[in-house]
């Protein structure tokens, strides 16, 4: 699968995150995350991109804090290149996981080559089956993942210690 761009929502009637990717093939898959999810799927998605760029890098980042320098230089230059401004295609000719999101319970993330395997699961999806869907994202696309959730987060002031919901 060929990722062509990401996108990342706040839905407020539901209060969750859509994330919504679409591919060269016109495949849309959509998932949706909720705040506990996103709070943890960051994180956990900035530690494995520290340890690929780390394994990656022609200058060795022996300790967490240099590791850390070192994904922040990356995700800068990243940053600099992106196009975050074209606006996200919503043509999708085919929906392999259905008309609805799916929703993220169980997220497992592995270093595989020059990138990140991001296993998003619905470990209840039917009756106690599980339904998952593998994406295997360049360390830029992990780059703009997280940049993306972190400006949905904000929008949705989940990251706000004092999160409290408006009258």
């Amino acid at each position: 699968m060929q990722i062509h761009q990401l996108n990342v929502s706040h839905n407020e009637r539901q209060d969750r995150l859509l994330l919504r990717l679409n591919t060269q093939t016109a495949e849309e898959f959509r998932f949706w995350l909720t705040r506990r999810m996103a709070l943890r799927l960051v994180p956990a998605l900035e530690q494995t991109i520290g340890r690929l760029e780390s394994t990656q890098a022609r200058v060795m980042a022996p300790d967490p804090a240099s590791q850390q320098i070192l994904t922040e230089l990356k995700r800068d230059a990243f940053m600099q290149k992106a196009d975050f401004k074209t606006p996200y295609v919503e043509q999708a000719q085919k929906l392999p996981l259905g008309d609805e999101p799916m929703l993220v319970t169980d997220v497992q993330l592995q270093l595989q080559g020059a990138g990140v395997l991001l296993t998003l699961q619905d470990k209840g999806a039917v009756a106690g089956q599980t339904q998952s869907c593998q994406l295997n994202l360049q360390a830029s696309l992990v780059h703009g993942l997280i940049h993306l959730i972190g400006q949905a987060m904000d929008k949705a002031a989940w990251q706000a210690s004092d999160a409290t919901p408006e009258p």
